[in-house]
């Protein structure tokens, strides 16, 4: 038996404008992503003893988990018929917090699958993974990349952003597509135009560097709709010396960002203030991580 392992990173949009829904029910998004050192812990044990099957075991949370989906696909992809293997998910990313986690773990899954089975390249995981969802393609390789379409139109960026982030989870679930009809409920999402405007401004600021002042997310509103406690945790965030404060993905988790001069040790300060005032769960220091170099 060989045990294999790989980080799967959590997500950020330090941007996400968020377009008309389409016919097939998704939206047209503009979004700028990253990667974080935070991440789960993900191990496959190549034919374990007893299994017969592939199976996921990933504790804290029920039911199917998307990292399994990402195995049976790339089986029926690739045509794999190695023998089960068995996936440990050590789970660090906040759950259902709009950080991709699991998204992350199912191309995690993907990586360490090709890995075992000497198949599959970084393309055909992201074409695999956009199958999945537009996450899991973009988490493939992770790091700084810009998305379009539905978010699996993918642009990676060789460029590197300074900065520190305090994740703040707030004692709740949000699911993406409660969070994406409450925007639309609330007539918060932008025409065609305004959508390609956005793209248009993000793609100046990543030009001149400006990136970091113009962080914003379409779905923050939406997301305090349904989860009051977001306001708080926001509130917090700003008030404990964040520069930015905002809402991560379709949320619930909060995100309190640091830039310029010593942002990391000002980061680090804010993170034990608010630890010290109890919170439950506890923040969460990070930072960029880059993208994944093995895939």
């Amino acid at each position: 038996m060989t045990v294999l392992k790989t980080e799967a990173r959590a997500k950020i949009n330090l941007c996400l404008f968020v377009g008309p829904k389409r016919g097939d029910g998704h939206h047209e998004i503009v979004t700028l992503m990253d990667s974080l050192s935070l991440c789960d812990e993900v191990r496959m044990q190549t034919d374990p003893p007893g299994v017969v099957e592939d199976e996921v075991v990933c504790l804290g949370v029920a039911g199917p988990n998307l990292a399994a989906d990402a195995l049976r696909v790339f089986r029926e992809r690739t045509g794999w018929d190695g023998a089960p293997v068995r996936l440990e998910i050590d789970k660090r990313i906040p759950i259902a917090g709009g950080m991709a986690g699991g998204s992350a773990d199912a191309a995690a899954a993907l990586r360490l699958a090709a890995e075992a089975s000497g198949m599959g390249d970084g393309r055909l995981l992201e074409e695999i993974g956009a199958t999945l969802g537009a996450d899991v393609a973009s988490q493939v390789r992770g790091g700084l990349v810009l998305a379009t379409g539905t978010g699996s139109r993918l642009r990676p960026l060789n460029l590197t952003l300074s900065y520190s982030v305090v994740v703040v989870p707030v004692d709740d679930q949000l699911l993406a597509g409660d969070v994406y009809a409450e925007a639309d409920r609330l007539g918060l999402t932008r025409e065609t135009l305004d959508l390609a405007r956005s793209l248009t401004r993000t793609q100046a600021a990543l030009s001149s560097e400006t990136t970091l002042e113009r962080l914003h997310n379409d779905l923050q509103d939406a997301a305090c709709s349904l989860c009051p406690a977001i306001d708080t945790a926001l509130e917090a965030v700003l008030a404990a010396g964040a520069d930015h404060a905002l809402v991560s993905g379709s949320g619930p988790t909060v995100l309190g960002v640091f830039v310029g001069s010593g942002h990391l040790e000002r980061a680090r300060r804010v993170c034990d203030s608010l630890t010290e005032e109890g919170r439950t769960p506890a923040p969460l220091l990070t930072a960029p991580a880059g993208p994944i170099t093995r895939a």
